[in-house]
């Protein structure tokens, strides 16, 4: 019985993993499909959050972390409708919150339980695609431009970033940044939806399409020839 308690423990991490994957899985199966069309529409997302009242901020703030840790929720639609809710600053402030405390626990997951998770979560194309970009130089200034630039994939990066060299601290600080531009548009058009100038609006949309375009193409590319003016690796 003592070996058996012995392994218990020396496993106790994969046993936990394993069962963390179990739920997310049944999380997914149970809510993605009946929630996931819900939660592309900026006002079904803000009958969802008023119906708490007075904790509607702290309900948008657990949902804000959900999108980051669950990363199949599209962020996008959460900042925007956090604008449309509570306002551009409260919004903004509110969205920084949550996916701070989002990308802290995803950070921390991968931290402790390494690279098992990462294979359990993100494809293998994802994991290469991010390792390349994270030797290009200083990881920190990586890591501001990866949030920074609309269009990369992103949605796993706070996980690779767990397994990488980039330190809890720095990664919080460039990581919500990056993230901070995006936020604030987000949350500014999500304000204006009713009644706001409608031709600064659509301005903002068309700038937002051709910026994500030019980051899904041309994403890495930016990266590099940004990396070659000046930033050398953190060990150099």
């Amino acid at each position: 019985m003592k070996k058996f308690y012995d392994k218990l423990s020396k496993y106790k991490s994969y046993i936990m993993l394993i069962l963390v994957g179990i739920f997310l899985v049944f999380v997914a199966y149970q809510y993605y499909a009946k929630y996931f069309n819900t939660l592309k529409d900026p006002n079904e997302v803000k009958n969802i959050i008023m119906s708490y009242g007075s904790y509607s901020m702290l309900v948008y703030i657990g949902l804000q972390v959900l999108q980051v840790v669950a990363f199949f929720i599209p962020g996008e639609i959460i900042q925007i409708a956090g604008g449309y809710i509570f306002g551009t600053l409260w919004g903004s402030v509110l969205s920084i919150i949550g996916i701070t405390l989002g990308s802290a626990l995803a950070y921390g997951f991968s931290r402790h339980y390494g690279k098992p998770l990462i294979n359990m979560i993100i494809s293998k194309k994802d994991i290469k695609f991010f390792d390349r970009i994270l030797n290009l130089g200083n990881i920190n200034i990586i890591v501001l431009l990866l949030y920074a630039i609309p269009g990369i994939p992103k949605d796993a990066l706070a996980y690779i970033c767990g397994i990488s060299n980039i330190n809890f601290k720095d990664f919080i600080v460039f990581s919500t940044v990056g993230r901070i531009p995006g936020i604030l548009v987000s949350a500014y058009f999500g304000a204006k939806i009713n009644g706001g100038n409608r031709t600064l609006l659509i301005m903002i949309a068309i700038i937002s399409i051709v910026l994500f375009v030019v980051g899904v193409f041309k994403g890495e590319k930016i990266i590099k020839g940004f990396m070659k003016k000046g930033y050398a690796r953190d060990d150099e």
